[in-house]
C-alpha cells in the first residue's frame, strides 16, 4: 500500500480538488511513496517553497552532467543547451540569465505587442474559416498562434516555426521528465544540436547587425561566466516556453468551451469576463502541474524535517485547488476574484512570459468565440492527459458554426 499522494495518478488529473482533498488533513507537506520524495500540496507551503532559494534548489544541471557521463558524447550538447535555461538554475546563474531579457517581457512592453498578436490570430481564424467540415483546433489554432507570436518576438521567420516545433517536441521528453536518465538519447541530442545551430547563427547575426530585439539583448550579454552555449540555451528556453505552454493552455480552455456551452455563451455575452476567465483556466488546467526542487541543506518546513538531497515536488495542481484559499475549488468560476493561483510559478521563478501568455489567451479565445457562433465537438473531446509535470496536448475535433 502506497503512502501519501501520487501527484501523477489519473485521479489527481481528473479531479484534483477531490483527490488532494482526501490528503489535506495529513499536512501541507507529506511523503509520497509514488514520487519517492516530499509532496507539497498546500497553497501557502507551495508559494513559500517557490520563494525559497537557500534551502531548496531548482538546479538540474548537476544531475544532467552526471547522466551525460554515462551517455554517448553527443548528450553533452543537451546539457550545454539546458545550462541556459534559467528555470533549471539557482542564483547567481539564474539572475545573470534572467535580467538581460526581463525588460522585454514587462507588461508595458507586452502591451505593445497586442496588434501583432491580434493580426496573427485573425490570420489563423481566416484559415480556419476557409476550411470545410471538422477542424482540429489543437493543430489549427492552439499550436500555431503561440508559435507565430514567439517567432515574431524573437525575430524568427514564421515559416521556421514547423522546424522548431518539432525540435521542441523532441526536447520536451527531457524537460518534462523527472527521470532524465530514462530519456532516449538520439531524439534529445538531435533537438539540442538543431537548436544550437539555429540560434547560434541568430546570435552571431545579432552581434554583427543588431536589430534591437530580444535576441540582440541576449547576444550582447557581457558576462564571462556565460558561454555561447548558455546564451543559445536561453534563446531556446524563451522559444520553447513561449509556445509549448501557451499551446497547452489554449487547448485545455477550448476543451472547456466545447464541453460547456453555457461557459461559452456567458463569455460571448459578457466579454469583460475574459481576463478573469483566463486566470481561472490557468488555475484549473494550467500547463504546469508540478515543479521539482532538491533540498540543499537540512531544515524544517511546515513541521516536517527535510534532509539534504531529498526530492521535493511543488504541486501547483494541489495548491490551485486548496479550499483554504479558493472557495469551491472544483468549480470553474469565470469571475473568481481574487485568484492567487500559482500557474505561473511564484517568487524568483515566476514565469517571465506570464503577461504575454495572458494576452495571447485572452485575444485568441475571445476572437475564436466571437468569430464562430458555436464550438461543437465532433464526438467526445478526449479526456485530459497528464503526467507528474504537466498536461499533454490532445486532439480537439470541432465543427465551427458562424
Amino acid at each position: 500500500m502506497s503512502v501519501g499522494p501520487d501527484l501523477a495518478c489519473h485521479e489527481s488529473v481528473r479531479d484534483p480538488a477531490g483527490y488532494f482533498g482526501d490528503f489535506r488533513d495529513g499536512g501541507a507537506i507529506q511523503w509520497s511513496d509514488a514520487q519517492r520524495g516530499w509532496a507539497v500540496i498546500g497553497h501557502t507551503a507551495v508559494a513559500g517553497a517557490f520563494r525559497e532559494t537557500a534551502t531548496l534548489s531548482a538546479d538540474r544541471v548537476g544531475a544532467l552532467e552526471r547522466i551525460a557521463a554515462q551517455r554517448p558524447e553527443g548528450f553533452g550538447a543537451v546539457v550545454d543547451l539546458l545550462r541556459g535555461w534559467m528555470i533549471f538554475r539557482d542564483p547567481p546563474a539564474h539572475t545573470r540569465l534572467r535580467e538581460p531579457v526581463r525588460a522585454a517581457f514587462a507588461p508595458r512592453r507586452v502591451a505593445d505587442l497586442e496588434l501583432v498578436v491580434s493580426s496573427i490570430v485573425e490570420e489563423v481564424l481566416d484559415t480556419l474559416a476557409a476550411s470545410s467540415g471538422t477542424v482540429d483546433l489543437s493543430v489549427g489554432f492552439a499550436r500555431p498562434i503561440p508559435a507565430l507570436v514567439i517567432a515574431a518576438l524573437l525575430g524568427v521567420e514564421a515559416d521556421e516555426r514547423h522546424r522548431f516545433q518539432a525540435w521542441s517536441d523532441e526536447l520536451a521528453a527531457i524537460v518534462f521528465s523527472t527521470n532524465a536518465g530514462s530519456v532516449a538519447t538520439d531524439t534529445t541530442v538531435h533537438a539540442a544540436e538543431e537548436f544550437t545551430k539555429f540560434f547560434g547563427d541568430l546570435v552571431a547575426r545579432e552581434r554583427d547587425s543588431p536589430t534591437g530585439g530580444i535576441i540582440t539583448a541576449i547576444a550582447q550579454i557581457d558576462d564571462s561566466d556565460l558561454g555561447d552555449a548558455e546564451l543559445v540555451g536561453l534563446c531556446t528556453l524563451l522559444l520553447f516556453a513561449g509556445h509549448e505552454t501557451t499551446t497547452t493552455l489554449l487547448g485545455n480552455a477550448i476543451a472547456v468551451l466545447c464541453e460547456s456551452p453555457d461557459v461559452c455563451e456567458r463569455l460571448r455575452g459578457d466579454p469583460a469576463l475574459w481576463p478573469s476567465a483566463v486566470e481561472e483556466f490557468m488555475r484549473m488546467q494550467g500547463p504546469a502541474r508540478t515543479m521539482v526542487r532538491k533540498v540543499a541543506i537540512d531544515h524544517e518546513r511546515e513541521g516536517v524535517q527535510l534532509r539534504a538531497r531529498d526530492n521535493v515536488f511543488l504541486s501547483i495542481a494541489a495548491a490551485n485547488h486548496d479550499p483554504a484559499v479558493f472557495a469551491e475549488p472544483q468549480v470553474l468560476d469565470l469571475a473568481r476574484d481574487p485568484n492567487p493561483h500559482l500557474g505561473f510559478g511564484w517568487g524568483l521563478h515566476h514565469c517571465l512570459g506570464a503577461s504575454l501568455a495572458r494576452m495571447e489567451a485572452r485575444i485568441a479565445l475571445a476572437r475564436l468565440v466571437e468569430r464562430f457562433g458555436r464550438l461543437e465537438a465532433d464526438g467526445a473531446i478526449p479526456p485530459l492527459r497528464g503526467n507528474l509535470m504537466g498536461f499533454g496536448q490532445r486532439p480537439l475535433l470541432v465543427h465551427l458554426r458562424d
